[in-house]
């Protein structure tokens, strides 16, 4: 028998054997399937029902039976995380600062070295406030901020309004600003245990830039103390100064005069022209504790 060119030949039949494995009718001898179609796999976790066995010929084995997987264990919640480092610490809100309780007359003079307190210094450029600031911020025996009112407006890089160019809108604006945000980073101080010292140039006879406004953002209890020595000692520490905060003599000396309207305010006056910056800091000291037993009137 021929067979087409490109077939492949059956393999020789032998007595009591089927077809060699691996060769199928079908590839020889295309047609329709004889017998049963074959039956595709079951997806799994799907039964299939039985294949029906050629008459004559047992059937398959049954299949063994699977129980269904257990459920697994219950997995305990997960804990929390623990607290991060920063961000867990409750703070108070700052609020006005109170006036400090004047101690019963029979007691002792109250120590400010002690005593959480809110002042502000105030005097002329060259009078000094910032290096007494930091000097009575520095050796105090309870945490003590300093805050300065020239290195808060001074935050502001591209756009500063500098006021020695001329007091204008602009220069008021951001002042006005500097001091509250001063005042509110004192009262934040304050309200969790620290100290304030807070320095500024404040004019008797500008109520823009007055006690005015460090009263309403800080509060009533706040200490306001006068640092004011001689014109000379002004200008001569002002000619020790550079860039935007060193102001010509005739304006340290127009400043300087116009501070001198603090003389019988009531607010108490410390001349440091012949004190160095730690006698200074120590006079402070004895002018706080007056203040705290009888607070001044402003």
């Amino acid at each position: 028998m021929q067979h087409p060119v490109g077939s492949p030949l059956p393999p020789p039949h032998q007595p009591g054997h089927g077809p060699a494995l691996g060769w199928s009718p079908a590839a020889h001898h295309p047609g329709p399937p004889q017998g049963p179609a074959p039956v595709p796999p079951a997806a799994p976790g799907y039964p299939t029902a039985p294949r029906q066995a050629p008459a004559g010929h047992p059937g398959p084995a049954p299949a063994p039976h699977r129980p269904a997987p257990a459920p697994a264990p219950h997995q305990p919640a997960p804990a929390p995380p623990a607290p991060d480092t920063t961000g867990h610490v409750p703070l108070p809100p700052g609020g006005p600062v109170a006036v400090p309780a004047v101690p019963p007359a029979t007691a002792a003079a109250p120590d400010p070295t002690t005593t959480t307190l809110a002042v502000l210094l105030i005097g002329p450029a060259g009078a000094g406030k910032t290096s007494v600031a930091k000097y009575w911020a520095d050796h105090r025996r309870v945490p003590t901020a300093h805050i300065s009112l020239d290195d808060v407006r001074e935050w502001v890089r591209s756009g500063f309004a500098d006021p020695q160019t001329g007091w204008n809108e602009h220069s008021e604006a951001q002042y006005r600003l500097a001091r509250r945000t001063c005042g509110f980073s004192a009262r934040n101080f304050l309200a969790n245990g620290i100290s304030c010292i807070l320095d500024d140039a404040v004019f008797p006879d500008r109520p823009v830039v007055g006690l005015g406004g460090w009263k309403r953002h800080v509060g009533p209890g706040l200490l306001p103390v006068v640092l004011l020595p001689g014109l000379d000692i002004v200008l001569e520490r002002n000619a020790e100064r550079s860039g935007n905060r060193r102001l010509t003599d005739e304006e340290v000396a127009r400043i300087h005069g116009r501070m001198a309207g603090w003389y019988g305010s009531g607010l108490p006056i410390i001349d440091n022209s012949q004190l160095d910056i730690p006698e200074t800091a120590h006079l402070l000291d004895e002018v706080l504790s007056r203040s705290i037993a009888s607070p001044p009137n402003w």
